[in-house]
């Protein structure tokens, strides 16, 4: 019996994935000024990492005539509330095939909600004040956070070997905004990972899309 659970212990570990502690991705412009609002996806064996339920509450408000955050992460299946904390009526759009939809003129202290069942970017405007922009990138790995202030995205307990990164910014000098690269990341300790990037200047307002 001993001998059993010694074989069956052995095999657990064998197939458990080896873990590398904290991971941190600082994204930093040409010169090495941080980049805030950058999405950076990570895929474990180039393959998404499973998610579960879409829970939580996701927002982007209307205040003072802009939408705030100005970059949502949110993963596949999660409902985004939109409420307008300002004294006028906004109309919220998106003309994305990720998710096309339109939430009609409604007032201060009302909200809507859309769901997300897509992977992939949505562009956000408003039909009555074109300065009004946002994004929502819908994830489909459970390892995908925005950069702060400081241009770092941080992840822990992320899975020791190969990852394919994806770093995402509006303004990305890039096809499609997004760049891919390669990271080997060791089985454990604290990893800092700097990732330099170009970006264009933001569009003029009515050229969100």
């Amino acid at each position: 019996m001993r001998a059993l659970v010694a074989t069956l212990l052995a095999l657990l570990l064998a197939a458990a994935p080896a873990w590398a502690g904290d991971l941190v991705v600082q994204v930093r412009g040409p010169n090495g000024a941080p980049v805030p609002n950058a999405v950076v996806t990570l895929y474990p064996g180039g393959r998404p990492s499973p998610l579960g339920p879409a829970g939580g509450s996701y927002q982007i408000a209307q205040r003072d005539l802009q939408f705030s955050p100005f970059v949502l992460v949110v993963p596949v299946g999660a409902d985004v509330s939109f409420p307008n904390f300002d004294n006028v009526r906004h109309h919220v759009y998106s003309f994305s095939p990720v998710r096309r939809f339109e939430l009609r003129l409604y007032a201060r202290e009302q909200a809507r909600s859309v769901h997300f069942d897509r992977p992939g970017i949505v562009p956000l405007g408003c039909n009555i004040h074109d300065n009004m922009i946002a994004f929502i990138d819908v994830v489909d790995t459970a390892f995908a956070a925005r950069t702060d202030g400081a241009g770092q995205a941080h992840f822990t307990a992320i899975p020791g070997g190969q990852l394919l990164v994806r770093v995402w910014h509006p303004y990305l000098r890039a096809p499609a905004n997004q760049l891919e690269l390669s990271l080997a990341v060791p089985d454990h300790g604290i990893v800092t990972r700097p990732v330099p990037v170009n970006l264009r200047p933001p569009p003029r307002p009515g050229n969100a899309y």
